[in-house]
């Protein structure tokens, strides 16, 4: 970035001064380096801000995994006394105690799910994932915790079945759900359909595959349009609003209350996240979730990693939250912003390269 004015950033005696000995104020110093952050988030290209939503989306679930649903912030600084610095291993008795660190939470695991069905089929087919999705979770292998969307979404296959052929379930009668279900696998579908028109009604329809609920739709289609926005290169507020604008129209029974959630999210910036997380909720249903997410968001949009451990330290239901920030700061800044290591401690990592690299073939087609 270009700086006008040829200011010559030297030290002396501990003060930044310039070329004519000007104390130049701290602030000043700090405004700076911000526009510098921001010039250089203008230079990643699309294929990085795509690759980014995907793996911050895992990574973001991943890193939560032996914090999860831990919400009695003295307990989780008790569980871990030398600080929360992701992939904790979980403990014998927690949710996700069948799991080791770089595994995804039960969120991740529906999170790829998803996203190998859309590289094998080219595209979303409801009853494609759907069909994936009862078979990886109605299994007697897999031994992680069901949320509600999961288990209702399993009850209404199975009372379909009772008295109907099984393929000719819909895949759109998930339970009356409105948690982070979808919300933390939305990426990879973003990433495929970035560009078509019709990506609100193929975001209806993923969610709901898994929630069949109006709040949670309107919900994922403001998530999903505000991920667009940021692969477009948009400055995180302007991407705020460009969605908040984008979703009126087709969520008009919660634009309303979409629109107070933003502006809850703003005025309360200047917290620190675990505040504002206390403040709209730790628990899942998107209402708390959500906001809280978003604040991560707004708040760490330059760093990756502070926003990740910043919301991992809020407590609750940091995973869902985790996998929703994770999404908007790869797509904000980048693969190259989440830490590689990170990336590679995810045990899935080599299939969600390999879906990923067959979905982002098949999107430039």
């Amino acid at each position: 970035m270009a700086i006008s004015g040829r200011i010559n950033l030297q030290k002396s005696g501990g003060n930044v001064i310039d070329d004519k000995n000007h104390l130049v104020t701290l602030s000043v110093v700090r405004h700076l380096l911000n526009m510098i952050a921001k010039d250089s988030a203008k230079e990643v290209t699309t294929e990085d801000r795509l690759r980014g939503a995907v793996w911050g989306q895992f990574v973001g679930d991943a890193a939560a995994l032996g914090t999860h649903w831990i919400y009695d912030l003295s307990e989780l600084s008790a569980r871990f006394p030398s600080g929360i610095f992701g992939f904790e291993a979980p403990a014998a008795g927690d949710y996700h105690e069948s799991k080791k660190p770089g595994d995804q939470t039960h969120y991740g695991d529906g999170a790829l799910v998803l996203l190998e069905s859309i590289a094998e089929h080219g595209g979303f087919d409801p009853r494609a994932f759907g069909d994936r999705f009862v078979k990886t979770f109605g299994s007697s292998h897999y031994h992680d915790y069901l949320d509600w969307a999961t288990l209702g979404t399993l009850k209404n296959y199975k009372r379909f079945r009772e008295s109907n052929s099984p393929g000719d379930f819909d895949f759109q009668q998930g339970a009356d759900d409105v948690e982070p279900a979808t919300a933390s696998r939305l990426a990879g579908l973003a990433v495929r359909y970035r560009r078509d028109p019709n990506l609100p009604a193929t975001i209806e329809s993923l969610t709901r595959v898994c929630q069949n609920n109006p709040r949670a739709i309107g919900y994922m289609k403001f998530h999903g349009l505000l991920l667009v926005e940021l692969f477009l290169g948009r400055d995180p507020h302007d991407a705020l609003e460009n969605a908040m604008v984008r979703v009126g129209p087709l969520a008009p029974d919660l634009s309303a209350e979409l629109r107070q959630q933003r502006q809850k999210v703003l005025a309360e910036t200047g917290k620190e996240v675990t505040e504002a997380t206390l403040e709209f909720g730790q628990a899942c249903p998107l209402p708390q979730s959500f906001p809280s997410a978003l604040h991560a968001f707004l708040k760490h949009s330059n760093d990756f990693e502070t926003a990740i451990l910043a919301t991992l330290r809020a407590g609750g239901d940091n995973a869902g939250r985790g996998a929703m920030l994770g999404s908007w700061l790869g797509a904000y800044l980048g693969v190259d912003a989440i830490p590689r290591e990170w990336r590679a401690r995810l045990t899935a990592a080599p299939r969600i390269s390999a879906a990923l690299d067959k979905i982002l073939l098949d999107e430039a087609r």
